[in-house]
Order: structure tokens, then sequence, then C-alpha cells
């Protein structure tokens, strides 16, 4: 399924006045209607008939997402949902308790539905050995048809500090594909003054590594703002990275919000770069990633020119999910562990967040899920305008119209009103066609899709707030 018109690539325009103006925080919209919508009077019972439901269409494209919460060290910047632990043998009763949500889920859908897309996150997925994992790969391929390896997307978030070459190997023969690697900095005062030591030598050697695998797709993530960071030491960390030549890279900005996330409580905020030098390290850093031949997909995402990924959105066809940008039709998504968030038709539904009652549930006999939401008719054209502009910087009226039957122009009246500044400003275009997101208005394309969204202009805001848009 084409999702917009295809766009040219265009170098990103960054221009300051721009994002000051019309900046501030707002979702990452890696669902809509986003997380912080989700309500605990949806249960159990709503997800289990959406899984029914789900068993009735075996041919439509399905994902599974797997949640490994621990890590054996902290970093401090860390907004995931995690547990420090230095005791590997709480990986077990947690492998245990995914092949019972496992089972609970196949009983309801059936067995046999083709997957697309597994991606395995955390935490830290590679805190569980590799027997471990192999036996959970393996239900799952009894369990599911999967893609054969040119035409799955496969990955896993790595820890360079719990893998090396050899495991790389045992990763791709279970048939991962795709390897995503956290570095977020080379500098090791950087490093220190956030509890993740993590010599450049081993990650470089572990991107090499990678290749020879025969993984093919190596992501990077990379955050700015950490404390002790200064624009000439992150120049010098993009620098290496891209002299490691990843497929992808991933340029977060560092969210610090120690009253909501505990461990960010160990930073000291006297240490964090200034805005201004936030915003040389952001500008300078694009720039490298362009003149190296990195093309900007959207929000903190980069990708080689040749990259799938770079080419699908070229092609009109990129998508988003829970996990970031993919190439594939994310479909229906199952999730499974603590936290995790299914997309099954017309439903979202969130696991139970923390490790007893994930435990309780699933000893009961019960799915375990905490929270959720049932979308309605105009979640779902919220749901494609704001996916088109956010993959593609492009929402296309006559796409919509076979989509939904609607009227984009008059459906989205008041809308296209509330976006009358952005486009005196050269940010966006609105014309006949639809809306399109304009090179030096890219950076704001969360702001683009906030507009669109009929929850964030009715509902309260979360306490902890969200991210900064640029």
């Amino acid at each position: 399924m084409q999702s917009t018109a295809a766009v040219p690539p265009a170098p990103l325009e960054i221009d300051e006045d721009l994002l000051e103006r019309f900046g501030g925080r707002g979702p990452r919209y890696t669902s809509y209607p986003t997380a912080d919508r989700f309500h605990d009077g949806f249960g159990a019972a709503d997800y289990e008939r959406a899984l029914q439901d789900r068993a009735q269409r075996r041919d439509d494209p399905l994902g599974l997402y797997v949640h490994v919460p621990f890590c054996r060290t902290i970093c401090w910047y860390c907004a995931c949902n995690k547990i420090g632990t230095k005791h590997q043998e709480q990986s077990a009763p947690y492998l245990e308790a995914v092949l019972r949500e496992l089972s609970l889920v196949v009983d309801r859908i059936g067995r046999g539905h083709r997957v697309s897309h597994l991606h395995f996150g955390g935490g830290t997925p590679t805190f569980m050995p590799d027997s471990e994992l192999a036996r959970l790969i393996g239900a799952f391929r009894d369990a599911f048809d999967f893609a054969d390896d040119d035409h799955g997307e496969y990955s896993i978030e790595v820890d360079p500090r719990t893998v090396d070459a050899s495991r790389l190997r045992v990763l791709r023969d279970l048939g991962m594909n795709r390897v995503s690697l956290g570095v977020q900095d080379f500098d090791p005062d950087v490093q220190k003054a956030v509890n993740r030591i993590q010599p450049k030598e081993l990650t470089i050697a572990l991107i090499d590594a990678a290749r020879d695998c025969g993984f093919r797709s190596v992501n990077v993530d990379l955050i700015y703002g950490l404390p002790k960071q200064t624009p000439e030491s992150f120049h010098r960390t993009v620098e290496q990275t891209i002299d490691a030549q990843p497929h992808r890279i991933a340029l977060y900005h560092y969210a610090h919000l120690p009253t909501v996330f505990k461990p960010q409580r160990r930073i000291h905020e006297s240490e964090l770069p200034s805005s201004a030098a936030k915003a040389r390290m952001f500008e300078e850093a694009v720039r490298l990633f362009e003149s190296a031949g990195y093309m900007y997909l959207g929000l903190d995402h980069f990708a080689k020119t040749d990259d799938e990924m770079a080419v699908a959105q070229r092609e009109g066809r990129l998508h988003r999910n829970f996990q970031g940008y993919t190439s594939h039709d994310p479909g229906d998504l199952l999730a499974l562990g603590v936290s995790g968030i299914a997309s099954i038709g017309d439903v979202y539904a969130q696991n139970e967040k923390v490790l007893q009652p994930y435990y309780d549930a699933l000893a009961a006999g019960r799915l375990p899920v905490a929270r959720g939401i049932r979308l309605d008719a105009d979640d779902f054209v919220r749901r494609d305008a704001i996916q088109a502009l956010m993959c593609g910087f492009a929402l296309d009226w006559d796409w919509l119209a076979r989509r939904h039957g609607v009227d984009g122009a008059r459906h989205f009246a008041a809308e296209l009103t509330a976006l009358s500044p952005m486009v005196d400003a050269g940010a966006v275009r609105i014309d006949e066609a639809g809306v399109t997101v304009l090179p030096r208005g890219r950076l704001l394309v969360r702001a683009v899709a906030m507009v669109f969204d009929r929850h964030l202009a009715a509902g309260a805001r979360p306490a902890g707030g969200y991210s900064r848009i640029a």
C-alpha cells in the first residue's frame, strides 16, 4: 500500500527563527491516538475480542514486538521501561511468561499467520542468553509463517557491551537481519557523566562484525544534549560515526525530565549544554550526515540514500509504528512482554508496565492488558493523515479519498485554517492536491501533525510533558 505520493529527496533546511516560532513540545506519533490517551477502562476482554477478529484476517500484514526490560547497568539518560539487575537468572522466568503470553494470543488468533517483521526492544534484549533467544524465536516460528530473509524485517536492539562478533553470528543464524546499536556519544567524559562506559573501538568493531555476518542494516543511536557535551566533542562523535558507515543513524534530542525518570536525577543539570550549544550540535550533525550521503527521513532519523528505508520514502511507502520508521506496512502488531503495545484492528492494547502484575495476570491465565483504546472512524482518517505527514511530508487528498471516502479539504477545513501561519511562513504548502511540508518546515513535521490531532486539542497533556519538537 502506497501511503502518499512519492516525495523527491531535498536537503533539509534549518531555520532557527521558524523553529523558535513553531517549535515547543509534542508527541512523536508512533501511534495515533498517542499512548497518553490510553485508559484503564479498556481491558483484556477488549483486546481478546480484537484478537478473535484478527483470526478472520489471516492475509493482513502482521508484525511482532517483544520487550525485554532487563539491563545490567542503568544509563542515567534513559527514558525506557527497564529493570536494572546483574542477576542473569531473572531472564528465565521472564522467558516462560512471554511464552505463556504467546500461547494465549495464538489460542485466540490461530496458528500460521504470515509475519513480515519482528523487533526485539528493551531494556537490553541481549540480556537474554543465546539459548533463551533461540527458544523464543523457535516458538515464534512454530506459531507463525515468517516471510523469508529477503522480504522480512527482523531486528534486535544490541548493547555493544553485552555482544561480541560471535554473538552477532548467533543472532544472524537465528534469523535476525537488522541490528541497532546504542552508542549515544563516543566521548569518554560524556559516557562517564551518563553511566555508560563504552569504548569507541568496541562499537566500531561490532559495526564491522555486523556487516561481516551479513546483517542487511546496521543502525546507530546518538543523543545530543547530554551532560558534558560540547559542539566540538559531538562533532567528533558524528565524524567517527560516519567513518564507521552504519546504514542508518538516529539522532535523538535528550529530554531531561528528572521528575518523571528517576535515573536522570543522577545527571548534574549544571553540566547540560545550553540551548544554543545544542542547536549548533544538531545543525552541524545534519550538515555532516547529508554531506556523507545520508538522507533525512524525518524526526531524528537518517539513512544512506540507497538504504531500503530511504528508497521506501522516495517511493511513498515508508511507514511508522511503535518501533519508529519501517519500510514494511506494519499492519497489525502483536506485542509481548511488559509495557508492550499491540495494535490489532481498531484497538491499541498495552500490557502491564510492572513485572509482578504482568506475571500475576499470566499465572491466572489472563492476557496481561493494563489499558488501551478503541479507535473510531475519525481516528482512522486522522491516523492515516498523520502517518502520511510523518513518513512522506505530504498528505494527498486523492489518496485519502480512496482510503476513507472523505473530502480531505472539507473534513480538515478547521485544521487547514490553523496551518495558515505555517503556510505564510513558508513551512507548509496547501493546494488542491493536499498538504506538503516544505524542506524548511520538515523539522516541524510533528507540529504540523499536532494540528490534525483531535485528542490533543480536546484533552490535557501528560504530566511529564512531551519531548521537544526541535
